[in-house]
């Protein structure tokens, strides 16, 4: 048995932070409809790799979901939704309150259809007055919090390109979800569960703020090198590019021996991870020349009989070719309608031993399973037609 199963989930998620949550939850066994506007939500095409058009990260966080379409504008939407909370344990929405409560997906209004009901809503900057109806993206998240300040160079902050604080935030509505779950059990009662790109970017970036607060360095971008510790950079082969990150004194000591310079381990220049930090141009140069006459290969296996952390700066190509990821065994191959290939879907990144999460559906297409899902809630073929007719579904 999953251990989710029986949940029944209504997504009303988009882009990112809503929808992978709502797929975590279903690679447990969690039963999760997606609602999609009539015709396709904006999220399902961005980024397009199918004859339809559906995206490349749609692919990823729709997975075990069956979607249904449904004009959320209209009366005769808004009595479909109101059957299906009533027969929903959780709903998830990231959209700002006031678009929530438009659509009568708050949680005070979906309370009144069922009472236990959860709402994970989660959305850019939180709930407090002042920040909860303005609008932002994972760039936005990344860029307040100081990432983007502390990437790339003083001259030219760089955000990270996969979204991060995105996904991150998905990841603490699925848990805020669970332990709604698990507190229902013991109260009987719901509740609503927050969460924000700001907040998730904050705690991402804590450390960094956490010794500004305290030590007022004021710290500038030095592209990929450490300021903490090092050395802890990108280094370029012969043939590829590779990242090395040392920390600690025992690693440092077999760092130095590994580049012919053990007189630096009794160096006051290189006494702990702040010096070296301090120092890690010096270290970074270093490791620079030691690595211009090895292949990547040659180096990564050096490296890793030393037992420093390192690996390939990969390609997304050299990624899905990597003999580490494909002996990980964490990518499943699924065909999809309108791709030309089969579809690359990546792993839950959470496993349980007894219970393991499985991906067991492709992604659905656009209104894939609205006729069934209809005539669960009691609507016969004639009603359902009579709402095609007029675009409600």
């Amino acid at each position: 048995m999953k251990v989710l199963e029986g949940i029944k989930i209504l997504d009303f998620g988009r882009f990112i932070a809503g929808p992978f949550c709502a797929a975590l939850l279903a690679d447990y066994g969690a039963e999760v409809i997606r609602i999609d506007r009539v015709g396709g939500g904006e999220d399902r095409f961005i980024v397009p790799v199918t004859e339809q058009g559906e995206g490349a990260l749609f692919l990823q966080v729709n997975r075990n979901k069956r979607s249904m379409t449904l004009d959320l504008d209209s009366a005769e939407g808004r009595d479909i939704v109101r059957k299906l909370v009533a027969e929903a344990d959780v709903v998830i929405a990231n959209m700002p309150p006031r678009t929530l409560q438009s659509l009568g997906l708050d949680y005070e209004s979906l309370r009144q259809i069922r009472p236990d009901i959860i709402l994970t809503a989660s959305t850019a900057f939180g709930t407090n007055e002042a920040v909860r109806d303005r609008v932002g993206f994972d760039g936005v998240g990344q860029a307040l919090s100081g990432a983007v300040h502390l990437a790339g160079t003083p001259d030219q902050p760089q955000k990270a390109m996969v979204p991060v604080v995105d996904f991150a935030t998905a990841f603490c509505c699925a848990l805020g979800t669970m332990l709604a779950l698990y507190e229902r059990q013991r109260s009987g009662m719901g509740q609503e569960v927050n969460a924000s790109l700001l907040c998730t970017g904050l705690n991402l970036s804590s450390g960094a703020l956490i010794e500004e607060a305290l030590l007022g360095l004021d710290r500038q971008a030095m592209l990929n090198r450490s300021p903490s510790y090092g050395p802890s950079d990108v280094f370029k082969t012969r043939d590829g590019w590779i990242i090395t990150q040392v920390i600690g004194r025992p690693m440092f000591k077999r760092w130095t021996q590994l580049v012919g310079r053990p007189e630096w381990l009794d160096d006051p220049r290189f006494g702990d991870d702040t010096a070296r930090g301090e120092n890690g141009e010096l270290l970074s140069d270093c490791m620079t020349q030691w690595c211009k006459d090895l292949t990547q290969a040659e180096a990564l296996a050096l490296l890793e009989k030393a037992r420093i952390p390192s690996s390939p700066i990969n390609s997304p190509r050299q990624a899905l070719q990597d003999p580490i990821i494909q002996a990980a065994d964490v990518i499943q191959w699924m065909d999809y309608p309108g791709a030309s290939k089969k579809v690359p879907i990546f792993a839950t990144p959470v496993s349980l031993s007894r219970t393991p999460p499985d991906i067991r559906q492709r992604p659905p297409l656009t209104g894939e399973h609205t006729d069934e899902i209809l005539a669960e809630i009691g609507l016969d073929a004639q009603a359902i037609a009579g709402l095609r007719e007029r675009c409600v579904v």
